[in-house]
């Protein structure tokens, strides 16, 4: 990931003339991007540059067995806060996960939901922090969008509203390869399938409905999906072959 990213601090306030501006170079930068690290690392750049007051920005996706993975970062210090509160399970990014969806948090040295993640950070140097949920209409939760400030320890009132927009920019994103994932993950397991009917078929002396049969009577009797006894069957099929 490219750490090259500015540090200056944004102004505490700007115009709708400024944000729009700030929207369309993030537009520009985004659509430039040739992979899912780069759009993502180029949302995040953007946030850090139009937010008000921070100085570090990262993005999380959150996968279906419950880790979160840090997919972009514009510094150490945001590697080093997501892991801290992901192995922790507490600070405000685990919380706008699984509780608030924006969770504002101001003189960060002075909170008390956060115990176990709140001294580590100060210790690190972090005053503020914002952390806002990911997701694309009904799907659920994606991941998060995580701001913090080693700048100040209040946030501007416009900070909130401004990171939404780069929020959905991200959620967009990670819902798009979330997607594209869930596609090749069918088409693998229809190829599977398929080859473990071809398997069937052969071991057997099948007809191509029959040997789909088997495949769907093994999966009820050992209580396993047809994907994983297709699986089985693809398996054992080439050990016999590696065996020979």
């Amino acid at each position: 990931m490219s750490n090259n990213v500015p540090t200056t601090q944004a102004p505490d306030r700007f115009g709708a003339s400024d944000f729009a501006g700030a929207l369309a170079e993030a537009a520009r930068t985004i659509n430039q991007s040739q992979s899912l690290e780069e759009t993502l690392e180029a949302i995040a750049r953007a946030a850090q540059a139009s937010v008000p007051g921070f100085d570090a920005v990262g993005i999380s996706l959150l996968h279906s067995n419950g880790k979160v993975e840090t997919k972009a970062a514009t510094g150490d210090l945001v590697w080093k806060l997501d892991a801290l509160q992901y192995d922790l399970g507490d600070g405000p990014c685990v919380s706008s996960l699984h509780e608030e969806p924006v969770i504002v948090v101001e003189n960060l040295r002075h909170e008390q939901r956060w115990p176990k993640f709140v001294p580590q950070a100060v210790k690190l140097g972090l005053k503020a922090q914002m952390a806002l949920r990911l997701y694309v209409d009904d799907e659920g939760t994606i991941g998060g969008l995580n701001l913090y400030s080693t700048l100040s320890e209040t946030i501007a009132e416009d900070a909130p509203a401004a990171a939404e927009v780069f929020a959905a920019q991200a959620a967009v994103a990670l819902g798009h390869v979330q997607e594209v994932a869930h596609l090749n993950q069918a088409l693998l397991t229809r190829q599977q399938i398929g080859t473990a009917v071809g398997i069937i078929m052969e071991r057997y002396k099948l007809d191509p409905q029959a040997a789909f049969a088997f495949l769907s009577r093994l999966s009820s009797h050992a209580n396993l999906k047809l994907r994983e006894v297709a699986e089985r069957v693809v398996a054992d099929a080439a050990a016999q072959r590696a065996g020979r």
